[in-house]
């Protein structure tokens, strides 16, 4: 649609045109139930009154909306034709006033896809629920505005909803007349105004704090989800973290909580984990969880609140004044997440879950060729779409893990509040977030930031030990490397453990100095003279961000005693390290399996236990040489079934076995005990299947033709709920028939009557590893549908299908050679588009290098 992208160059020239002064939204929001008898999508009436000031009196400029039809447009009492001045995705505002009111009325559209206000239909009681999801510009598809970061304003929202709902945004409101009318707002960005409307449950609690000078300050708390889903709901533990959070960062931040109340929505088919929507924050509702979890889905959800609760100041309060900047709300809050979680929660464990699970995405997405700069170059939307990546999130957390290392933890923490008294709700780029650095810390930043801020990639540390005569260490040096593509090296504060096998068999540490790592090769002086170590970790307690390579020593200890590491963090960061070498050929597949069967049985953290798992399927199902693949995935079979009976019954890591087992089952004797404990004829002491864990049971049995659509269809008359819904569709997307895989590419390809939440069952189920030449020919299927896909669906959509459909089962040269040829035949393709396709493209490439490592290797290490 002509202007639906706005681009960086056009968001400056409006942000020093103009300033806006207040926004008036009025939503009629009754059409949201009954019969819809329009021909096209289901409406809603919005009239938005905006007041703004203009530079350059008699200059022009343009107001961003999304609508199916407008039916009203004035400007400062001047009726304009919006045939003429309405474009489908902008307003023409031509000769400006020194200050301005312009009123739209406008029909919006209900989404489907998650992109402005989604529309939910609950299959179990027909209920609606609505809510509203935008960043990173999906507000003007719900009301008229300016429609960028830097333009922010005080908001005041009035709503009329059908009889017997409950509307909530994010200033208090109340109901009167039939309306609801919510407090205006502090100046804040589009992005991230909120409104959430249905027969919602709402739970409340209340937060007090008082200060050093005697005031107090009351935050009135609230949590609400599905009617549906309020037995499950424990929203007393979501209100401690919350609690625990709020003190902790007006501990740490020295400024108290600025927008009035606190609502947390868990809401129907949300595409992301959460949004920070200054009081009213909302997350998907896969948050309440339906059946027994490990504690690692409670602190997951724990680091999630306090990563959105973060953001009440690092992006609300304060905000990036373009996505260029992003990281200066994303990485802040990302770290946040992880150093509150560890010092104000019950999951003391935080950073290993950091350093295993959060860090691989990082490192994932650091050596992609669309790999780019924390602070990055940002042309326009789609590129802001994109950018919530792995390095935008969580390399720039470690990077400032690193910094607070760098810099001291009281000099950050005193620069962060310096940085919120001086910018509150204004914008910002990196030199204000540097500048404040530089004055608490009394270091010179600017070296610092290029290094970690403004160049890609990650490095390589590798440790070089020299015995002396005496046996002890003669010189330990840590070497230093850079990909080719992004040669940067850069300095790093790390600490260097080393580790020895002791009498009792456990690898414990017994020396440890930190040191600056700076250019190709670094000394360690302060172990000179240590006792010849069995493991060097060069980045121990992971202070900074690299790759942890090892010297063959230590990959020996670690081939015989890995499960002996006693530090869980320590044991953690060198599985990562394995895990990156499996990934960069470095170590074949089948050693890596063979480790993980070895001893991921004796690991103790729940969270690293079930990074594990996902990390021997990945490494079966993409790195695996292909005459091997079928040993590999019935020894993982069989080592998940045997833990599973070892397992303490009724334990956490009993369910993450049997979830495991169910993934990996490829035998008929597996398919047989799966089919035996949904059916209650065979049982394991502790384990309850309850339905979460049915549904995880019954995917594989479909995928391999073991039910069929009759068993599926009676598990969702025990279970028709959304939930239930969308996993019977990932079961039939699942079953081996080349009609089910022909309907399914129908549905997500062809069609876009599919929610969301559907399109990405749908997807997930259509793709079984077990299914390689089931769905070959839908390698050029994909190849001749994506651009079409792109340019006809929402940027949601398409990301789903190109990425989720794209052949990486197809594990071959020739499908590198096909993706290459679209690549070369689409240049003008959109760059969001092409750079997707380059990520799958770069991971295929990696699989095939990765197999073709597997095929020279013995099994063990």
């Amino acid at each position: 649609m002509p202007g639906e992208n706005l681009s960086r160059d056009e968001a400056r020239e409006r942000a020093a045109l103009i300033g806006v002064d207040g926004y008036e939204v009025s939503l009629d929001l009754r059409s949201a139930v009954g019969e819809d008898d329009t021909d096209g999508p289901r409406t809603f009436r919005s009239v938005t009154t905006v007041r703004f000031r203009c530079n350059e009196p008699g200059a022009s400029s343009f107001a961003d909306l999304i609508a199916p039809s407008v039916t009203s447009v004035s400007l400062n009492g001047r009726d304009l034709d919006p045939g003429e001045v309405f474009d489908g995705s902008r307003i023409t505002l031509e000769d400006l006033a020194a200050d301005n009111e312009l009123v739209v009325d406008a029909q919006c559209a209900y989404s489907r896809t998650g992109e402005g206000l989604h529309r939910f239909v609950d299959p179990e009681d027909g209920e609606v629920y609505l809510y509203t999801q935008y960043e990173p510009a999906d507000s003007r598809r719900v009301f008229a505005n300016f429609e960028q970061p830097d333009l922010k304003a005080p908001y005041r929202f009035e709503v009329r909803a059908p009889e017997g709902w409950t509307v909530w945004s994010n200033g208090a409101g109340e109901r009167a007349d039939g309306v609801w009318r919510f407090a205006e707002t502090k100046p804040i960005s589009t992005y991230i105004t909120c409104v959430v409307a249905g027969p919602y449950h709402y739970v409340t609690d209340s937060y007090s704090r008082t200060f050093a000078d005697g005031t107090t300050l009351e935050i009135p708390l609230g949590a609400l989800c599905r009617k549906g889903l309020a037995p499950h709901f424990d929203a007393d533990d979501v209100f401690l973290v919350t609690k625990q959070g709020l003190d902790f960062f007006h501990d740490h931040f020295d400024f108290p909580y600025p927008f009035g109340k606190y609502d947390q929505a868990f809401v129907p088919e949300y595409n992301l984990g959460a949004m920070e929507n200054p009081g009213l924050v909302t997350f998907r509702e896969e948050f309440i969880f339906r059946g027994k979890v490990t504690q690692a889905s409670y602190e997951g959800r724990a680091n999630v609140v306090l990563h959105e609760m973060a953001h009440m100041w690092f992006g609300d309060l304060v905000t990036m004044e373009w996505w260029d900047d992003l990281w200066l709300k994303e990485s802040f809050a990302d770290f946040m997440g992880a150093f509150s979680l560890v010092g104000a929660t019950r999951f003391e464990n935080g950073w290993v879950t950091f350093a295993n699970r959060r860090k691989a995405w990082a490192y994932r997405a650091d050596q992609l060729p669309s790999t780019h700069p924390i602070t990055a170059d940002i042309r326009d939307l789609q590129d802001a779409k994109l950018n919530f990546d792995g390095i935008t999130y969580a390399k720039g957390a470690s990077v400032l893990k690193q910094l607070v290392a760098y810099v001291g933890e009281e000099a950050f923490l005193e620069g962060a509040r310096r940085y919120f008294k001086r910018h509150a709700y204004g914008n910002t780029r990196l030199g204000d977030l540097l500048s404040v650095l530089a004055e608490t810390s009394g270091r010179d930043m600017s070296g610092w930031a290029r290094s970690w801020l403004q160049t890609a990639g990650v490095n390589s540390l590798t440790p070089q030990v020299l015995l002396g005569p005496d046996g002890r260490v003669e010189e330990l040096a840590v070497v230093q490397e850079a990909a080719e593509s992004h040669p940067e090296l850069r300095p790093h504060r790390v600490a260097v453990g080393l580790y020895r096998v002791t009498d009792a068999g456990t690898v414990e540490r017994y020396a440890r100095a930190e040191t600056d790592v700076d250019g190709a090769r670094t000394v360690v002086a302060d172990l000179a003279g240590a006792d010849a170590p069995d493991l060097v970790l060069v980045n121990d307690d992971d202070l900074t961000y690299c790759k942890i390579r090892f010297d063959e020593t230590s990959l020996a200890t670690l081939r015989e005693h890995l499960g002996s590491v006693t530090d869980p963090l320590a044991r953690a960061l060198c599985w990562s390290a394995l895990w990156n070498m499996t990934r960069d050929a470095l170590l074949p597949a089948r050693q890596f399996v063979d480790l993980v069967l070895r001893f991921a049985g004796r690991e103790s953290g729940i969270g690293v236990l079930q990074m594990l798992h996902a990390w021997a399927e990945s490494a079966l199902t993409h790195y695996a040489a292909d005459d091997w693949r079928e040993t590999g995935g019935r020894l993982l079979a069989e080592g998940a079934r045997r833990e599973l009976y070892a397992a303490e019954p009724g334990s956490e890591h009993q369910l993450a076995w049997a979830r495991f087992f169910a993934r990996t089952a490829t035998a008929e004797a597996d398919f047989g005990l799966l089919r035996d404990l949904l059916t209650g004829a065979e049982s394991v002491e502790g384990l309850d299947l309850d339905q979460e864990l049915r549904w995880v049971f019954l995917e594989p049995l479909a995928a391999h033709g073991v039910v069929d659509e009759k068993v599926l269809a009676e598990e969702l008359a025990r279970d028709d709920t959304a939930s239930g819904r969308r996993h019977q569709v990932r079961c039939l997307a699942a079953r081996p028939s080349q009609g089910v895989k022909a309907q399914a590419w129908a549905q997500v390809v062809e069609s876009d009557a599919l929610s969301n939440a559907m399109v990405e069952a749908t997807i997930s189920g259509f793709v079984q590893g077990s299914q390689r030449e089931l769905l070959a020919p839908y390698a050029d299927r994909y190849f001749a549908a994506i651009e079409r896909v792109w340019s006809e669906r929402s940027i949601q959509i398409g990301m789903h299908v190109v990425q989720g459909l794209f052949p990486s089962l197809q594990q071959s040269p020739a499908t590198l050679d096909a993706t290459d040829a679209w690549l070369e035949s689409h240049r003008e393709a959109a760059p969001a588009l092409r750079r997707l396709v380059l990520e799958a493209r770069d991971d295929l490439a990696r699989a095939l290098r990765g197999q073709a490592c597997d095929a020279t290797a013995d099994q063990r290490l």
